[in-house]
């Protein structure tokens, strides 16, 4: 008649259910912290940044040029060769769309 023992078992279910809830939420936090690691970096870097002097900006260009040459000395014709691909790329498939031949409409 009375459903206590009904009750108990829903009861022990509903803990265990939070318990389960909670410990997902905090892994879910602790995945979030690790994706968003590198969104924290840049916030830190951009507000660094933010507060350099301009003139101490004007000098970072010629210093990270100075920078790109030393670790990465020129390539010569593969260099070369992946400065131009992307025109050459281009100007091969516009060729090959003035060149195609017409196809026959039928209707």
């Amino acid at each position: 008649m009375y459903p206590d023992g009904e009750l108990n078992q829903l009861a022990v279910y509903k803990a265990i259910l939070r318990r389960r809830i909670t410990r997902r939420r905090e892994d879910c936090g602790v995945a979030a912290a690790g994706a968003l690691r590198p969104f924290a970096w840049l916030d830190r870097a951009i507000v660094f940044w933010r507060h350099i002097n301009p003139l101490a900006k004007l000098a970072v260009i010629p210093m990270g040029l100075l920078l790109k040459r030393v670790l990465f000395p020129r390539v010569g014709f593969i260099g070369k060769l992946l400065r131009w691909a992307p025109m050459i790329f281009t100007a091969g498939r516009a060729f090959t769309v003035l060149h195609r031949p017409a196809r026959a409409q039928t209707g």
